[in-house]
């Protein structure tokens, strides 16, 4: 695949995780909702490799400049590992269910440890209240993940 194409998807990709980000919520606990900008990132990762971080990484960045909320330092940096761990890794196995399993342990590391330990280091948010939102999240965001593995698991760009 050529450069160019390649942006090209990505951007899609981008596009694609902000618009299901801030259209599509349901609502959890305490303003938790699921993000199905996963969804994406997940397709993207298992399409593109590593290079789908760029998908969570940066449409993560702008869906929170659209409604208006601080940089998300934690959530950038969760979503920076579960890109590469996951992009690394999907790449490596040709089985479904390996790949889900990757992608529960890399949101699982980048959300309920890595976003933790960041919020609590910057914002002094005790860590008994930071995990169980956090772990909610974890949950939240793996399920649209390994969907959007499973739906692109057959699809072949070129």
């Amino acid at each position: 695949m050529n450069r160019t194409r390649k942006i090209t998807y990505l951007g899609m990709g981008i596009a694609l995780y902000v618009v299901l980000s801030m259209t599509v919520k349901i609502p959890l606990i305490n303003q938790i909702k699921t993000d199905f900008g996963y969804l994406a990132f997940g397709a993207f990762l298992n399409l593109f490799g590593m290079e789908g971080t760029l998908v969570g990484v940066l449409g993560c960045i702008i869906a929170n400049s659209f409604v208006g909320s601080a940089f998300p330092p934690g959530w950038v940096a969760g979503q920076l590992f579960i890109g590469l761990f996951c992009g690394y890794l999907l790449k490596k196995t040709d089985k479904l269910w390996l790949k889900a399993l990757i992608c529960v342990a890399g949101v699982f590391i980048g959300i309920a440890v890595i976003k933790t330990v960041i919020e609590v280091a910057l914002f002094a948010i005790p860590f008994n209240i930071k995990i169980i939102r956090n772990l909610v999240a974890f949950v939240a965001d793996s399920v649209p993940m390994v969907l959007g593995v499973i739906i692109s698991n057959k699809m072949k760009i070129s």
